[in-house]
């Protein structure tokens, strides 16, 4: 046990332990320690010039120490790197590894601060290491330490995500290269936890829109099915009642009965409009049902000429879905009418197999995709995100003379975002 603790604490040191002899002779003792005593003067000075010009250390405040994995096969070294940071104001502990396999063990075992790397050791080398410490999930600030480096290989080694080299004997600036490292380590990783959060308070808001989509639908349905099953029902009784009396009254109140009958007649015709817009009818009857009857409504009113088509295999699409097309159809139609000034306008309903699609095109002057984004066209913009939030999208685009609005969705209940 003995000759093993030796052998250990002689390896540590960096020398090679006797072999072949059972001690060696005072004047072979008296010649290592000297070499020894040599190597360690050596080192001492490189580093010392290294140090001059290095920056005071203005704060004897004990800071929490930098968990450091050094890849270096000179434990001297190692142990005078660790001197110069602390000379610099920087506490670290560490670990020194050698090869790849123990730099892989270390990292799996335990999350480091910094990762210190000579550039060539037996065997391995700094780009080797900083490929495996780039391929961690979140890797550790990587530094490069060595006696000669030339100037491609440094910058090759930061272009491949290094974050700092230095030579050996040039370090001044170790403790300010450190502390630099772990500071924009730490903005990356505040930068992640914000892209992170910001994305988590996008969903949740997507999410909530949804919801909040969901019940003025709902709401809107069953206005309508009110405005159906009451304002209907009572204006349907009226239009009876004139009928009856039309044919009992003299004929000077003939003209009186009349303009009650007109009035009658626009409120059912407008609690018919008011119903279509909150939940439409014809939706009953199938979302290619219903758009046909928006692109006839539109040709009685415009007089343009406009076409409908349904492709793809009839499917069933779901209601909060089948709603979004119809309304954005609806939208589309509109602004064609007001702005585009079309004298052509398709419509294209395509049922895939899982998502249902629907296109408007018309030749008129046409709406530049940034116009979702512009105030005034908050309709168009609000349908965007409508469709977004249900795992669809909605584009605009032209070509041909035309202008074409694109709308996709999940056609599938199970594939809308709840």
């Amino acid at each position: 046990m003995e000759a093993e603790s030796s052998t250990a604490r002689t390896r540590v040191m960096g020398r090679t332990p006797f072999r072949g002899r059972t001690r060696p002779d005072a004047e072979d003792s008296s010649a290592d320690g000297a070499a020894l005593m040599a190597r360690k003067a050596a080192h001492k000075a490189a580093f010392s010039r290294g140090l001059r010009g290095a920056p005071p250390v203005t704060s004897t405040v004990p800071e929490e120490k930098v968990r450091l994995l050094v890849i270096e096969d000179s434990p001297l070294d190692y142990e005078l790197l660790l001197a110069t940071l602390a000379m610099q104001g920087v506490g670290a502990t560490g670990v020194r590894v050698e090869t790849g396999g123990e730099l892989s063990a270390a990292l799996a075992r335990e999350r480091w601060d910094l990762v210190i790397s000579d550039h060539e050791l037996p065997g391995f080398s700094s780009g080797e290491a900083l490929a495996i410490v780039r391929a961690l999930p979140a890797p550790p600030p990587f530094i490069i330490v060595s006696g000669v480096i030339g100037e491609e290989t440094a910058v090759d080694a930061m272009r491949a995500g290094a974050d700092d080299y230095l030579i050996k004997g040039r370090l001044a600036r170790l403790g300010t290269a450190v502390r630099n490292a772990l500071a924009a380590a730490q903005a990356r990783r505040d930068k992640a936890e914000a892209e992170r959060l910001l994305q988590l308070s996008q969903q949740q808001l997507a999410n909530l829109s949804q919801r909040l989509q969901s019940m003025l639908d709902e709401e809107r349905a069953a206005i309508a099915r009110e405005i159906h099953d009451d304002i209907g029902g009572t204006l349907t009784a009226v239009r009876f009642d004139i009928e009856g009396l039309r044919r009992h009254l003299a004929p000077g109140a003939l003209p009186r009965l009349e303009r009650a009958h007109s009035a009658l007649t626009e409120a059912s015709t407008a609690a018919q409009r008011i119903q279509q817009n909150l939940r439409p009818p014809s939706l009953d009857a199938g979302l290619a049902a219903a758009l046909e009857w928006q692109v006839r409504q539109y040709r009685e009113r415009h007089g343009a000429d406009v076409r409908f088509e349904a492709s793809g295999a009839k499917r069933e699409v779901h209601e909060a879905a089948a709603l979004a097309v119809y309304r954005t159809c609806q939208e589309a139609l509109t602004n064609i009418a007001k702005h585009a000034a079309a004298r052509s306008v398709e419509v294209h309903l395509h049922h895939g197999a899982a998502v249902v699609s629907l296109e408007v095109s018309d030749d008129g002057r046409g709406l530049d995709a940034s116009a979702l984004l512009k105030p005034g066209s908050l309709g168009l913009r609000g349908l965007a995100e409508r469709a977004r939030a249900a795992g669809g999208g909605m584009e605009i685009g032209s070509g041909g003379g035309r202008t074409t609005l694109m709308l996709w969705l999940p056609r599938a209940p199970a594939e809308v975002a709840a």
